[in-house]
């Protein structure tokens, strides 16, 4: 047991998921991420898509009070690489190198394979949050300085978590995606008529190439879903993954013990031609926000991939009430269809004094060139009026 200040708090670290109860953890969630659900997170563990095979060790830690209660946590790992975070650290483990120090490995706060911006610092009490930040974080610092690593990385965190992050000595790295936030759409014709002519014809456009190419396009919660369809579902994206050069490490028993478990919080989008699954789109829908997660194509279709991936997922926020859409990382392409830059954050301890420093320095660069780029992206929007980008909150 690791102490954290201040007293009546301790710090705990688990090598899995399934020594923290389930309700317990899952009070602290909430109800809009579910990428760190205890059923989510409980069924990597459980079919090996995360642990020392794929540099994904889970360390999670949880924080209770002196009756044991679990009052705040955080989603940890150790890793061994860098695959699977999104946010690229390439340059880091040189400079590390360079130096004559191990980079890995490293301590990451992050939901593993998922570049989603949801809070790390779990708490319901938003009176003790505070004190629960400062616990957390102090906690992982200690631990990460126990187990004399390189460093320590919270990824995709909220811009609300950036601040104890921040006072914490934790160095601040801005990114970018693309998102979107609803305005007061009523069906997909009302959002593209928000959409400069030029725009809006090309969603048109791309719309009808699909229908015309003879594609059936369904919506499914996971809980509709066969043993066929996930079956289905795995090898479009593990033979996606395959041709690009990635590790599919989602198993067909991940995907079908989601679809038991959890099946009401995914949703599938299938485009058949005719009786056969040519494509597919899987999607994670919380209580206000879609996340769009995978996508697999057996052939070469016109835009069938913005219909499925963004076209379809537009739809069902504005069908459901869901207000936000985060459809995944990077891609300007997104922005002639909706989805605006985003600020994205993550914040970085640095064991190595002399390193931190510059990478300190090398961040401060970056961030005004991120900012100079979130604006001329911005300028890029579809949208006749100007439409507002905002950072996620908790």
């Amino acid at each position: 047991m690791h102490d954290a200040s201040p007293p009546l708090l301790s710090l705990t670290t688990h090598g899995a998921i399934d020594e923290i109860p389930a309700a317990d953890w899952n009070r602290l969630v909430g109800d809009d991420a579910p990428f760190l659900d205890h059923r989510f997170l409980a069924a990597l563990e459980r079919h090996g898509c995360v642990g020392e095979t794929f540099g994904w060790i889970p360390l999670h830690l949880a924080l209770r009070d002196a009756d044991g209660i679990l009052r705040a946590a955080a989603p940890c790992y150790l890793k061994t690489n860098g695959y699977g975070e999104f946010v690229f650290d390439w340059a880091w483990a040189e400079a590390h190198h360079r130096r004559g120090l191990p980079y890995y490995p490293k301590l990451v706060i992050a939901a593993p394979y998922t570049p989603a911006v949801a809070p790390r610092i779990l708490s319901a009490d938003d009176a003790e949050r505070p004190r629960h930040a400062r616990a957390l974080i102090e906690g992982a610092r200690h631990l990460a300085e126990q187990l004399g690593v390189s460093s320590m990385h919270w990824l995709f965190h909220t811009e609300r978590e950036g601040e104890p992050l921040a006072t914490a000595g934790l160095l601040p790295r801005l990114g970018c995606q693309f998102h979107w936030h609803r305005d007061d759409e009523r069906d997909f014709d009302g959002l593209l008529a928000q959409f400069t002519s030029a725009k809006r014809k090309q969603v048109r456009r791309e719309r009808r190439r699909v229908a015309e190419a003879g594609l059936r396009i369904a919506r499914l919660r996971g809980d509709q879903l066969g043993a066929a369809e996930w079956a289905s579902l795995h090898r479009l994206y593990r033979d996606t993954f395959e041709r690009r050069g990635g590790v599919p490490t989602l198993s067909p028993a991940f995907f079908a013990t989601l679809g038991e478990t959890m099946g009401e919080s995914l949703l599938v989008v299938f485009c058949y031609q005719g009786a056969r699954i040519v494509a597919a789109a899987f999607n994670l829908v919380g209580a206000r926000t879609l996340y769009g997660r995978h996508w697999g194509c057996s052939d070469a279709f016109h835009s069938l991939h913005f219909e499925a991936c963004y076209y379809q997922g537009l739809e069902h926020c504005i069908a459901t009430g869901l207000t936000h859409f985060q459809p995944g990382t990077q891609g300007e392409h997104k922005i002639s269809r909706g989805f605006l830059p985003t600020p994205t954050w993550s914040s970085h301890w640095i064991a190595d004094p002399e390193l931190r420093a510059a990478i300190a320095r090398a961040l401060e660069r970056e961030t005004r060139g991120m900012r100079a780029y979130l604006r001329r992206m911005q300028d890029h929007s579809p949208y006749r009026r100007p439409a507002s980008s905002s950072s996620p909150s908790d």
